[in-house]
């Protein structure tokens, strides 16, 4: 692995363009300025970037697929479900949450490796289109089986981080808030970790950059893409698992929203961005959060889909690879 990074050359760190920095620092301007002078808005802030997280992890968990594939996983939320009702069942059997929480991570890693092993690898090589509907048949497949095992009655698991609120001058912060961001961001930064300073993360990353000469060096990179998924069920199960609390509920459409806020996020941040996916789901949560209350009445729970989309085409027009994308150019 080691051999293959220095052999290949990984791309040169490429920073967003200027306008797009200006952008971001002014958005953390503004957020700052009225977070102090508001204590609603900081509180609504706060509960945005806990959104915010869960969102740009579920992306992370896309960027990483499409990254290796160039194909969306359209079942990414439908295992991250699966895997909150595994974690719940653990809890069933007497396990503690945090118990069942980690080993629910192990588990997510396995069912990763197995889905691409087991649906995704025999039709890698045909076409892109094959991949999307066996990824869309995964969808399918995986919510029937929950609802099998599970049915679709609404379960109630323990709350993670009860129901503490913490005080920060005048400004209420909910323990659960700050324990998503917490636990999100801890996830992502191991993620990060992981492909920066590791042998098999550095293997991963010059085997998407260029598979054919990997193979040439001797990298078995059907492996590595079953590590990639394995990692990507990893985060989505993280994701599930905090969406759960801030739902009060577990149902099989858990995921359903939020895997497409996640894809619009990935969108938003460029589909080849690790960090764009993150940067865009925080970006996307704390918009949707302040949404209903600054549109002076304009802009419903219903209408922030429509809303949360309409803004992204706005972005895409001008920036069609997305904030932190950058455009590729094919030798032919």
């Amino acid at each position: 692995m080691v051999e293959l990074a220095r052999k290949l050359p990984l791309p040169q760190r490429r920073f967003p363009a200027s306008p797009v920095l200006l952008l971001l620092a002014a958005a953390c301007i503004f957020l700052t300025v009225e977070s102090l002078r508001s204590t609603i808005f900081a509180q609504l802030t706060v509960a945005g970037v806990a959104t915010g997280v869960v969102y740009g992890s579920l992306a992370l968990a896309l960027v990483l697929i499409y990254r290796a594939t160039e194909v969306i996983n359209f079942a990414q939320g439908e295992m991250a479900m699966a895997m909150v009702y595994v974690a719940y069942q653990l809890t069933l059997w007497g396990l503690a949450y945090w118990e069942a929480f980690f080993l629910t991570l192990a588990i997510a890693f396995v069912f990763g490796v197995v889905t691409q092993r087991v649906f995704i690898r025999p039709v890698q090589g045909r076409s892109v289109i094959a991949v999307v509907i066996v990824t869309v048949g995964l969808f399918i497949l995986i919510d029937g089986l929950v609802e099998w095992k599970w049915s679709a009655n609404q379960r109630f698991m323990q709350a993670p981080f009860g129901n503490k609120i913490y005080h920060l001058g005048n400004v209420p912060i909910a323990r659960q808030d700050l324990g998503t961001i917490v636990i999100t961001l801890i996830s992502v930064s191991a993620l990060w970790a992981f492909f920066r300073f590791t042998k098999l993360g550095l293997g991963m990353r010059a085997g998407a950059l260029r598979p054919a000469a990997a193979r040439l060096v001797g990298v078995r990179t059907n492996a590595l893409l079953a590590v990639g998924w394995g990692l990507a069920a990893v985060l989505g199960a993280v994701a599930g698992l905090m969406t759960e609390p801030a739902e009060y509920v577990l149902q099989p459409t858990l995921m359903q929203p939020v895997l497409l806020y996640a894809f619009a996020a990935a969108v938003l941040g460029g589909l080849e961005s690790p960090g764009g996916a993150l940067v865009g789901g925080i970006a996307l949560g704390i918009f949707l959060n302040l949404l209903p209350s600054h549109s002076w009445g304009f802009v419903t729970s219903a209408l922030e889909l429509p809303v949360a989309f309409a803004a992204l085409l706005v972005v895409l027009l001008i920036k069609p690879t997305g904030l932190f994308g950058h455009r590729t150019v094919r030798k032919v």
